[in-house]
């Protein structure tokens, strides 16, 4: 609301500012969201970006953590599912919808963001690649508590099973950029949990 460059740094919302930079980064990816489009979309200059945000490459980490509280928040509350097939089932049922989201870019922030990069790229997809092994441990680590507490059977294999759960999250998001409805990703899910190890 304020429209004098001139007074004191941040007369910004930097909270609203940083959501708009989180769009831009998840419809255009890292190295297609130039520093022109960030600052347009946040309306703010340069100057402001670096003094709030850092540079690119930190304003988009902030970014992915944004997208990992708000529409990728659903990796999270699948954990708290009570069996581990419940949280499976959540996290496929969560990425199929939050990558088809109504307003909001198709496809995961965290798949597309640097799906293509060069050198320029190189820290969004490394940052990325953590962030996707982060959530694929996370899922480990669950279905490891599951097989100790004897929710699946003790011959199960939790890091296969996060692996798996995780591709076919990642995969969603792939065809949820391409234009998938919700209801096709939904189908999908349910069939790959077809495999779940039997009890």
């Amino acid at each position: 609301m304020h429209t004098s460059q001139i007074g004191r740094p941040r007369t910004f919302d930097a909270e609203a500012a940083l959501e708009r930079a989180m769009m831009v980064f998840w419809a255009q990816g890292y190295e297609g969201a130039s520093l022109a489009d960030l600052t347009e979309a946040m309306g703010i200059s340069r100057k402001s970006l670096y003094a709030a945000y850092g540079n690119k490459e930190d304003l988009f980490r902030k970014a992915l953590q944004r997208y990992e509280e708000g529409p990728g928040g659903y990796a999270t509350e699948a954990l708290e599912a009570p069996t581990a097939r419940e949280a499976a089932v959540a996290f496929l049922a969560g990425a199929a919808r939050a990558t088809t989201m109504p307003a909001l870019p198709a496809g995961c922030l965290g798949v597309q963001g640097a799906l293509a990069t060069g050198e320029t790229g190189r820290v969004a997809h490394d940052a990325l690649t953590e962030w996707r092994a982060h959530g694929q441990a996370l899922l480990r680590e669950r279905f490891q508590l599951a097989v100790r507490e004897g929710d699946l059977p003790a011959e199960a294999d939790p890091e296969r099973i996060a692996r798996y759960v995780m591709t076919i999250a990642n995969g969603l998001a792939v065809q949820a950029a391409g234009g998938a409805s919700c209801e096709d990703l939904q189908e999908v899910a349910d069939a790959a949990m077809r495999n779940w190890p039997p009890a």
